[in-house]
């Protein structure tokens, strides 16, 4: 039995989840719940990771201490992930005791071993706010293409790096204000003192190829050394003897996965040095993006190697997710959250179309809503529950329940328990797309041989109720295989399937033997086919979330913004084309069934009166809204929702959630008027 530790990487804790979440905790939680089926002991645990400067930021905004923000947002955050059945050990927060206690001991450790430095450095300072600016807190013109509203970091529109010194017209973010040059003493982490050691670990980590090609760049560049500090205000931990410098949110949010596992051991009394000691024979693994590979196979197991821990025993990459074939974005309508596809659609229906597309490599993958739909219709649906569907109703109806003693095809169902051997070395391998395509495969033979014995002419037949009711167990036992090798990847229908067999016990061990002469509950249909409108209904909440604004980066966290993708330029006639009218809120209610949506009934003066759906009822009372005038899209194409027709969009302004504002016209505006 081997002793697993897994992790994917922390979510921030500022916005709702989204799909590109859920691909990374669902790869993680295929492969965690493949372990487990194996026999193996393996803990699988994550955190929120709460600290910098956006969270500091939107606390303030919204009125509220940091602490109250990311345990609202959090709340949200575990609910959608256990609606989607990821199967944490733990799911604990990064601002606990544990992680500012491994913190301080790494640092301090890291410190006294002559692997920190203290320099002073030059950085832009808000005289308004009175903090040090993160780079990507400073936008101004590029200094090397000139294009306007640049990061501080990056451009954008040429690529080009550089330093927020370098900005022509810097400008504050958080204030609007032009920054000031301060100097201030900052902490470094002297990744080149880590090299040779790096280069052996990475040699025995098996990290996948394309990632290594990319370390090889870093490492001809040279290890540069890593600012691990910030300057107050900000919201982290303290670095200790060092009053107003905290640690930088990307030193203590890895530490976060020792901390959440801490805190699992501290409650179920397991011993967290068998884990991560120097000498551990456990396995650990992280699941992650490739946009964070550089702290993760670097920075973070030279800090551990540093202070005198384990490494992890390797790290997965994943590429990014795009939607109909685009980058995830509003505007485009393909940025669509957790709980607005829940909200529609069964969770397990997109675990599997990502099982169905997700393989060890590093490579971006692309969910197509057409190709979603007709994949789940067509394996899940036609195929897979197909089996059971044609045939379990023979048993409950002429058998009393009750499976026969034999099979008709024993060899066939020694190749299904054979296969498991091939499909537990994809599981173990990520390579999940090819597990399931092996799945398929062994699903369509399955029907093939349903459908040549046609047990429902043979049921017509006088004296043949031997010969059905082995083919009818023949076939059940096949989908119960199907069902084993599916089940990290469908946990829920696993569970009503071993219902169905009341509870027989199956694994990966005792595959080989089938199921006979024993019974079964009577067969309830296990799915449904997706429905188009659900996709559609759900396409139409997205769009209706329009009005809530992207959630504030975190500085450094990701190679890109989406910024640029989202705003395009126009010309006036593009702007003539929408009829923006005043309109007087004329009834507003809650809609059943909606988290985030308001039924207003507005009166639009000669157009007569419309009903829009507004994703503004975080923000908003119905009582508050009656008789105020408001301005809205009036020649927007109606969509129909699922609670009705949409004919159009109110417009507002906002970070989301509690900060929505919609936007109110002068006095003597009167219903209908145009917005010119």
């Amino acid at each position: 039995m081997r002793r697993i530790l897994v992790t994917h990487a922390l979510p921030y804790a500022n916005a709702a989840l989204h799909f590109g979440h859920m691909l990374e905790s669902t790869q993680t939680d295929i492969w965690v719940r493949y372990q487990r089926l194996c026999g193996h002991d393996c803990r699988f645990v994550c955190a929120h990771d709460v600290h910098g400067t956006p969270i500091m930021l939107m606390a303030e905004k919204r009125g509220m201490s940091p602490e109250q923000l990311v345990e609202e947002v959090g709340e949200q955050q575990r609910k959608d992930y256990a609606e989607f059945f990821i199967s944490y050990d733990n799911f604990y927060t990064t601002h606990s005791d544990e992680n500012r206690e491994l913190a301080s001991l790494i640092y301090t450790r890291l410190s006294e071993a002559g692997h920190i430095e203290r320099r002073n450095i030059m950085q832009a300072y808000d005289p308004v706010k009175n903090m040090f600016l993160p780079d990507r807190y400073v936008r101004g013109e590029c200094p090397n293409c000139g294009a306007e509203d640049q990061y501080g970091d990056n451009c954008e529109v040429c690529s080009a790096t550089y330093a927020p010194t370098d900005l022509k017209n810097p400008r504050s973010v958080v204030s609007g204000a032009t920054p000031e040059q301060r100097e201030s003493e900052h902490f470094f982490f002297k990744l080149g003192d880590f090299g040779d050691w790096l280069q052996q670990w990475l040699d025995n980590a098996s990290i996948q190829s394309a990632v290594k090609s990319k370390l090889a760049e870093w490492f001809d560049g040279g290890l540069q050394d890593w600012d691990i500090s910030r300057d107050a205000p900000y919201f982290g931990f303290e670095i200790p003897g060092a009053p107003g410098k905290y640690f930088y949110v990307w030193l203590d949010a890895p530490i976060g996965y020792m901390a959440s596992f801490a805190d699992l051991c501290k409650r179920e009394g397991l011993d967290f040095d068998a884990y991560w000691n120097a000498d551990s024979e456990a396995e650990v693994y992280h699941f992650i993006g490739k946009d964070i590979t550089y702290f993760h196979t670097l920075f973070w197991p030279a800090m551990l190697h540093g202070a005198g821990f384990r490494a992890p025993t390797s790290v997965f990459a994943h590429g990014f997710l795009t939607v109909n074939g685009a980058k995830m974005s509003k505007s485009r309508g393909t940025f669509i959250q957790a709980r607005t596809y829940l909200n529609h659609l069964p969770a397990e229906y997109l675990r599997y179309y990502f099982a169905a597309k997700l393989s060890s490599a590093v490579e971006d993958i692309d969910l197509s809503l057409d190709d979603f739909q007709a994949r789940v219709n067509s394996d899940l649906i036609g195929k897979y529950v197909n089996i059971a569907s044609r045939t379990a109703g023979f048993i409950s109806k002429r058998f009393d329940g009750r499976l026969g003693d034999s099979l008709d095809q024993a060899k066939l169902f020694d190749e299904f328990a054979a296969a498991g051997d091939e499909i537990a070395e994809l599981y173990e391998k990520r390579e999940f797309s090819q597990a399931i395509r092996r799945i398929m495969a062994l699903a369509d033979k399955a029907n093939q041989y349903v459908a040549t014995k046609e047990p429902w002419k043979l049921a017509k037949q006088e004296g043949s109720d031997a010969q059905l009711q082995a083919i009818c167990t023949t076939a059940l036992n096949l989908f119960r295989l199907l069902t084993l090798y599916l089940t990290p990847v469908l946990p829920q229908t696993a569970a009503r399937v071993s219902d169905l067999f009341r509870y027989a016990e199956l694994d990966w061990d005792t595959r080989a033997e089938p199921l006979l002469d024993a019974p079964i509950n009577k067969f309830s249909p296990l799915m449904q086919r997706v429905d188009p409108k659900a996709v559609q209904a759900m396409l139409d909440e997205e769009a209706a979330n329009k009005v809530e604004a992207k959630p504030e980066a975190k500085p450094d966290k990701t190679s890109k913004s989406a910024a640029a993708d989202d705003t395009q330029t126009i010309g006036i006639d593009d702007f003539s084309k929408v009829d923006l009218r005043i309109a007087r809120i004329a009834k507003a209610e809650h809609v059943e069934g909606a988290d985030k949506l308001l039924r207003l009934t507005l009166d639009v003066g000669e157009l007569g009166e419309k009903q829009v759906f507004a994703g503004i009822k975080s923000a908003y009372a119905p009582e508050d809204l009656q008789g105020r005038l408001t301005v809205m899209v009036a020649n927007l194409a109606p969509r129909k929702m699922k609670f009705g027709l949409s004919e159009g969009m109110v417009l507002a302004a906002g970070a989301g959630g509690k900060e929505l504002f919609i936007l109110s016209p002068d006095e003597g505006a009167a219903p209908g008027m145009k917005v010119k």
